[in-house]
């Protein structure tokens, strides 16, 4: 019986809290949004499942989460706690980014700029509810609506916060779909969503090859922070792009950045244990990124309202929602809108040019974040 009670004793239910079984079954819901509704199912589906592994009450005396160092989770958790892996999905986000959309009409970078709004003042609220300003830069950066950014910011500013800021941010990530159109219909009219852009021009083989050094060592300079995760986007498009090394391209897009992306989702669920993400501060984060996300989106739309004050040749407003770095959901979604007003009105490339600027746009401005708040 002493034998009996022993192992009982070590048993993941005796030491299960509420606050576990509330994570696990925010993983299956996850999992079930993955699957069922299809929502960003390689990013949910890793998480779900890593936030019900994490969440698995240890054992005294036996490493086994990504807090216990020794642990194998401890491990693969290194590499989002010392921001190795967004580096490495931007590498593979530049193997499969063509920047041509963007070449082709280059005022539409304008919009991918104005979308970023959403993280300074989201910055500002959080530093207004009592967060330093190392913590509201690290929470803003959600607004942006890229998870790898989040992550690598957050492990620099506020590796506290990591796995709440990380959450929120593929949470949103995944939950465009639901959360633009609303703003995208209440912020234009009818005659709005139906213009039509003008087919855009076709970008040489030339310029396709030069953007990627140029464009890298411009934002480098204006931030050095954002050295890493620009650089490896930018070399990874290179990759793509010069024609002669179509093999590492296609392993930068593929196998490579499908490994990284398992176990960052997984490590990054499995650092949601309810004893250190069930906080008051895990709240205000999900509400504020939530906030940053709907800014971000009304920005890009109304800057696209405004740019249409000057310009002959007229821009669907919808395309400035795409300016969050959610690519290619975002874009995605301006299509799905503007073709439930016009069926033949075809935005998705257009859409793209803000998309991939807005990617850039939240990687250097997590760079000027580290710069001016990190040191």
């Amino acid at each position: 019986m002493d034998i009996l009670l022993h192992f009982l004793s070590t048993t993941g239910f005796a030491e299960m809290t509420y606050g576990n079984f509330m994570m696990i079954v925010i993983g299956i819901v996850f999992i079930a949004l993955a699957i069922i509704k299809d929502y960003e199912p390689l990013l949910l589906l890793p998480i779900g499942f890593g936030a019900i592994v994490g969440n698995i009450p240890s054992i005294a005396g036996m490493p086994l989460s990504v807090y216990d160092e020794g642990s194998v989770l401890y491990y693969i958790y290194f590499g989002v706690s010392k921001g190795i892996f967004p580096p490495l999905i931007f590498l593979g986000i530049g193997a499969m980014t063509d920047f041509s959309c963007m070449l082709s009409n280059p005022k539409l970078v304008l919009l991918g700029a104005a979308a970023q709004m959403g993280i300074f003042i989201t910055l500002i609220g959080a530093m207004f509810l009592g967060f330093t300003p190392a913590e509201a830069g690290a929470i803003g950066i959600i607004g942006g609506a890229d998870g790898p950014t989040a992550i690598f910011l957050s492990s620099k500013l506020a590796p506290h916060l990591l796995g709440a800021i990380a959450i929120a941010a593929y949470s949103y990530m995944a939950l465009v779909p639901v959360i633009q159109p609303p703003i995208m219909k209440l912020m234009t009219s009818k005659k709005e969503r139906l213009i039509r852009m003008s087919a855009p021009r076709e970008v040489t083989t030339r310029e396709k090859v030069l953007f990627p050094v140029g464009a890298f060592i411009i934002t480098a300079l204006i931030a050095p922070g954002s050295l890493a995760l620009v650089g490896m986007l930018f070399f990874g498009n290179l990759l793509k792009e010069s024609g002669v090394t179509e093999r590492l391209a296609e392993t930068a897009r593929t196998g490579m950045i499908d490994s990284v992306t398992i176990l960052l989702g997984f490590s990054v669920g499995a650092s949601t244990q309810a004893q250190t993400f069930l906080t008051p501060d895990s709240l205000l984060i999900f509400g504020l990124g939530a906030a940053s996300f709907c800014v971000a989106t009304a920005s890009g739309l109304a800057f696209a309202k405004f740019m249409n004050l000057f310009l002959k040749d007229k821009i669907n407003p919808l395309v400035g929602a795409a300016g969050v770095s959610a690519v290619p959901d975002s874009a995605r979604v301006v299509q799905m809108v503007a073709r439930d007003e016009d069926p033949h009105n075809f935005l998705l490339m257009h859409a793209m040019a803000p998309n991939v600027a807005g990617v850039l746009g939240s990687a250097v401005a997590a760079g000027v974040l580290w710069s001016v708040l990190g040191l």
